[in-house]
């Protein structure tokens, strides 16, 4: 299975270093691809190196200003003009999505996969994985948005918020392709 990571590519600490290498891990050994955005730096680069090590598959998708930073022994890199052709290419190539720690990036990578998702353009299963609680105030708005009717889908039906890599890869299995 392609899986999709949107994640940081900052430099952190082992509380999120440590989980994400966990679910590299996973992925690779479980023979799955790994699709992200190709960069060799921080917890990216952290993702890749795992998914490699553990006999995974690495299909990157740089930006045009970012392309010095791309991973050089990836089995695939794409250059995209921007980041909408982006996030486009990443999510056309994934058969799932998981979303580990980040910044604003992030965000907008997972803003736009739920948005997909809520009005049925993808069926594609995605998982946040809430390392460390990172997600929890992320979580509780998107609560008080399905409790005070701003999603005509039940949140369940849009991403499933796991604690840990075991939780994240097994409903991403569950349902690919459901």
């Amino acid at each position: 299975m392609n899986i999709c990571v949107f994640l940081s590519a900052a430099e952190l600490d082992e509380r999120y270093t440590l989980p994400a290498r966990e679910f590299a891990e996973l992925l690779g050994r479980g023979g799955h691809t790994l699709v992200w955005g190709g960069s060799e730096s921080g917890l990216m680069k952290v993702v890749a190196d795992g998914v490699q090590a553990a006999g995974g598959r690495l299909v990157g998708v740089s930006v045009d200003f970012l392309a010095a930073k791309a991973r050089k022994n990836a089995d695939e890199m794409v250059i995209a003009r921007d980041l909408a052709e982006r996030k486009a290419l990443l999510l056309a190539k994934a058969d799932a999505v998981a979303i580990l720690v980040g910044g604003t990036g992030t965000l907008d990578e997972a803003t736009e996969i739920l948005e997909l998702k809520k009005h049925g353009k993808t069926t594609k299963p995605v998982v946040i994985l809430n390392t460390a609680g990172f997600y929890n105030g992320l979580k509780e708005q998107f609560r008080r948005m399905e409790e005070e009717g701003f999603l005509p889908v039940p949140l369940t039906d849009l991403v499933f918020f796991a604690e840990g890599a075991d939780a994240a890869l097994a409903h991403l299995e569950g349902n690919a392709g459901a």
